[in-house]
């Protein structure tokens, strides 16, 4: 399915207020000439977006394609038989296919969306985990976990009587492997939760091995790939997952929609989530019966344009060269460290080798929220704060950090722009 394009009819370019919106950014970047949100001011100054690892902002194919699905297809799904809801049923069922591909799934049907990667986790810990989890089961999770991947399986154990573990990492940052394997040997380990790449520090996690060595004890994993999308080709096959997850506002899609990867026989013994419209296949007051999966985990009326946006951005980050996007953000990632480092006072945390371009760090002069506040004066938007990680905040003995993502929209005047800012910060409250 072309992203622009559903019957044959194609869908005008993004408009704002019937004018088409120019692109003022050729001499910069070709990707960043599709993001029409970066040409703007912010507090009279450019707009220096560098928060991608919250959410990424959206590419005008993106923006196009929900925009004519509102405008042309918009219908509930797997309901009418009219001209729209067929259209809107087609377009929703397509974009499942869409996910499939993109991570490599064996079957269209281990695809579940849901609102994000929050949703999704629940969706596992809720009801794998209180069908299958039993007191004295364990469920591991990395200490760099963020909340969406951690408390899900909390409430679990609290339900079913079992124990969630934290597996420690090393001061960069990288998982502590031999830690990792004690904890598998010596312990009834059920399921492993780890995070792909780091939102925090940008370590990427050897999820790989990881799964390798949970599978050899008879556990399963739940990768929370947020993170790597954006950045990087995955394939759930190769990895061995049991459960993937992605975010569609990281990966340049829209907000209040992710999707569950499930191998296919644990989806089909999982019970349903949620009970509504759509994932039965009767009701009476007897009792009821359920769908298959996907269908059995998708209650209720569907964020349909939501979907259709997110396989919109996942094909047009499908034609992108993946290799060229690392070389850039890697170049970025970098430099900037290394500016950084040159001012006075300014430590970069977690500097583990192949990290993501993702920087986080504090200063001796100013807390991470006044630092976030000086750099939004210059137009500069970072995130400060514990960034839903408080245990690995813990670990690094720090009560939050400025973190500063790159993603294949910034270049090398939005890096100067930042460390220009930093050190005006550094002017301020020396």
């Amino acid at each position: 399915m072309s992203a622009r394009t559903w019957k044959g009819r194609s869908s005008p370019g993004w408009r704002r207020g019937g004018q088409s919106l120019p692109c003022k950014s050729d001499e910069r970047s070709a990707w960043r000439c599709e993001f029409p949100i970066l040409d703007q001011e912010v507090n009279g100054k450019p707009l220096v977006y560098l928060d991608s690892a919250a959410s990424s902002q959206k590419p005008r194919v993106v923006l196009d394609t929900m925009d004519f699905y509102y405008r042309m297809d918009n219908a509930n799904v797997h309901r009418g038989v009219h001209a729209l809801g067929q259209r809107s049923t087609e377009a929703y069922d397509n974009a499942r296919a869409v996910v499939a591909k993109h991570l490599n799934a064996v079957h269209t049907d281990e695809i579940v969306f849901t609102k994000g990667c929050t949703e999704a986790v629940n969706l596992v810990a809720a009801s794998w985990g209180q069908a299958n989890l039993k007191p004295g089961d364990v469920v591991l999770c990395s200490m760099a976990e963020h909340h969406a991947n951690l408390v899900p399986w909390q409430l679990a154990a609290e339900k079913t009587g079992a124990t969630v573990k934290p597996v420690p990492i090393h001061d960069d940052g990288q998982l502590d492997w031999d830690a990792y394997l004690a904890l598998l040997n010596e312990n009834p380990v059920k399921m492993v939760a780890i995070k792909h790449v780091c939102n925090t520090l940008g370590t990427v996690y050897p999820v790989k091995e990881v799964v390798s060595e949970a599978h050899r004890v008879g556990a399963l994993v739940t990768v929370d790939g947020a993170q790597a999308v954006p950045h990087r080709p995955v394939d759930v096959q190769d990895i061995g997952a049991d459960f993937y997850i992605l975010a569609g506002h990281k990966a340049f899609g829209p907000m209040g929609v992710g999707a569950l990867y499930g191998r296919l026989p644990l989806l089909r013994a999982m019970p349903p989530y949620q009970g509504g419209g759509d994932m039965i296949r009767t009701v009476s007051f007897d009792g009821t019966t359920f769908r298959e999966p996907p269908n059995r985990f998708e209650a209720g009326t569907p964020n349909v344009a939501g979907v259709v946006g997110l396989a919109a951005a996942l094909e047009w980050l499908a034609s992108q060269d993946f290799d060229r996007i690392e070389v850039h953000e890697q170049d970025l990632l970098a430099s900037a460290t290394e500016a950084l480092e040159e001012i006075p006072g300014v430590r970069v945390l977690g500097k583990s080798p192949g990290k993501a371009s993702v920087i986080s760090f504090v200063t001796d002069f100013a807390h991470p929220h006044d630092i976030a506040t000086i750099l939004d004066s210059e137009g500069v938007a970072v995130r400060a704060g514990h960034h839903c990680c408080m245990p690995l905040m813990g670990r690094l003995r720090v009560p939050a950090t400025v973190r500063a993502s790159f993603a294949m929209y910034n270049d090398n005047k939005d890096k100067e722009v930042l460390i220009q800012a930093v050190a005006k910060a550094r002017r301020i409250f020396s």
